[in-house]
């Protein structure tokens, strides 16, 4: 089976905004969370959504690799620079890392190809 990362996003994306209603509190709380950590102070936007795609690596989260690979292609990340994002995250996670850094050089694939 071939993994589409945009269908996952538009799979999961329903699925959130349902969250939203349900649990508008929680969803509010993350997204507070979200916009605090990604303000770019000392690191920038890029730097920030490489660690990210390399902890969705880590954790094996499908949706993580596709939202992250989607940001890193319209930051202009390079699939060179990725490739060494992916090393780092194939080094601290073992097999498994392995396993999802290919799927996140896929999905970079995947998005740059609609660019």
């Amino acid at each position: 089976m071939t993994k589409v990362f945009q269908d996952i996003i538009a799979d999961i994306g329903p699925y959130s905004k349902e969250l939203h209603k349900l649990i508008p509190d929680t969803m509010a709380g993350f997204g507070a969370m979200a916009k605090s950590a990604t303000q770019t102070k000392l690191l920038d936007e890029k730097t920030k959504e490489m660690i990210a795609m390399a902890l969705g690596v880590a954790a094996r989260c499908d949706g993580c690799l596709a939202y992250h690979a989607k940001a890193l292609v319209r930051l202009d990340v390079t699939r060179e620079e990725l490739a060494e994002v992916l090393g780092m995250a194939i080094y601290m996670g073992g097999g498994p890392s392995l396993m999802y850094a290919a799927d996140a050089l896929r999905a970079y694939d995947q998005f740059a190809e609609q660019k």
